[in-house]
């Protein structure tokens, strides 16, 4: 069946596109290659997919999606970087400024902001906070980490791979996480922070 298009002349279609029912195209959009469209999909404004497939009712919204799946019901975007060989189960969300690189994704967890999730297998239910980073790469190879359903990794953790985090477990924001987990572990890796009262004013003085 043939899209909603909102302006023909500003989008570019591959011959090779699939679609399904009640798909709408926003402006200055471009699929590429072999893509898969389920139906009552949104293509927002000033997306690219190239060669992937996006499930029934879900949204794609300024953002790039490169040789992956994409489930039912997902939100992705926007301004979100779907790398290849991405796998995102259905219900979830891939927020603003995050990017998704070789990994899977289960159903219901989230993404919403500002994150670099590479090389990981995520389970069901995660929540996954801002500025988090999963670093895989030790200057030599790439590693891979897991995330077990119903975890809550805090904002601005940095999982370093490989380490396998539990089910339920609770990373605290800001905690940096070297080894592996045990189911319901409460994790948390800071500097305490100490306070020296009165002692500002000198270094505001300097940078006048």
């Amino acid at each position: 069946m043939k899209p909603k298009i909102i302006n023909s002349k500003s989008v570019s279609i591959s011959h090779e596109v699939e679609f399904g029912d009640n798909v709408t195209i926003g402006l200055n959009v471009v699929l590429e290659g072999k893509c898969k469209i389920g139906s009552n999909v949104t293509i927002g404004s000033n997306s690219i997919i190239r060669a992937s497939t996006i499930g029934d009712n879900s949204q794609i919204e300024c953002s790039v999606v490169e040789e992956s799946i994409i489930g039912d019901n997902c939100k992705i975007g926007p301004f979100a970087h779907i790398r290849p060989n991405t796998v995102l189960s259905s219900g979830v969300k891939i927020g603003n400024f995050v990017e998704v690189k070789n990994s899977s994704i289960g159903s219901g967890s989230k993404a919403c902001h500002l994150a670099y999730i590479g090389d990981v297998d995520i389970g069901e239910n995660v929540n996954i906070g801002c500025g988090v980073i999963f670093a895989n790469y030790n200057g030599k190879e790439k590693n891979r980490s897991r995330v077990g359903d119903e975890s809550f990794i805090g904002s601005n953790s940095n999982i370093i791979a490989p380490v396998d985090i539990a089910k339920r477990t609770y990373i605290c924001a800001g905690t940096t996480v070297t080894d592996s987990t045990q189911e319901s572990d409460f994790v948390i890796g800071r500097v305490r922070q100490e306070i020296k009262p009165k002692k500002a004013e000198k270094y505001l003085k300097r940078s006048k």
